[in-house]
């Protein structure tokens, strides 16, 4: 159940605190802080592996294609937005929340889904219609949740492996 619609009625004082979603590589460096941090590297398949999207980025519709057709990454942007509701709903709803999205390199993956959940945690069904993800959008429209998403990898080179 999202908390979306009751973050419009609840308490009527505008804009909430940022929401700050972060995606890196962790062949760059380690995790950056976060109140919750997903790891894609093990569990769906990795565009870089693929030659004709291995220098290409998240900016890409290539890559975004190839990322949200992977079987369960659609289900976990929704299950990562659920979270985000959970902890909206704790008692300290007012602090900044941060979630960071890792994978090997940052340029694929984490860029991708972190693109996703932010276009649809901010209620833009336009930008998240791309990512297939327009429909969890249209539960946030109106929420005025604050988000910032950080790229912290996208644009450092290619890590071969």
């Amino acid at each position: 159940m999202s908390l979306g619609p009751r973050a419009t009625s609840g308490r009527g004082r505008g804009r909430r605190p940022a929401r700050l979603i972060t995606s890196f590589g962790y062949l760059h460096g380690p995790q950056p802080p976060a109140r919750a941090c997903f790891d894609l590297r093990h569990q769906f398949r990795d565009p870089h592996l693929r030659p004709e999207l291995r220098y290409l980025t998240a900016r890409d519709d290539a890559v975004r294609e190839a990322v949200m057709s992977t079987d369960g990454i659609i289900p976990l942007v929704h299950a990562i937005a659920a979270t985000v509701d959970a902890y909206l709903a704790g008692p300290c709803q007012d602090e900044p929340l941060t979630v960071a999205l890792g994978c090997a390199g940052g340029r694929h993956r984490a860029a991708t889904v972190a693109a996703a959940l932010a276009a649809a945690l901010d209620g833009d069904t336009a930008a998240a219609a791309p990512y297939l993800v327009a429909d969890l959008a249209q539960r946030y429209e109106g929420c005025g949740l604050d988000i910032d998403l950080h790229h912290r990898d996208l644009d450092k080179d290619v890590v071969d492996r």
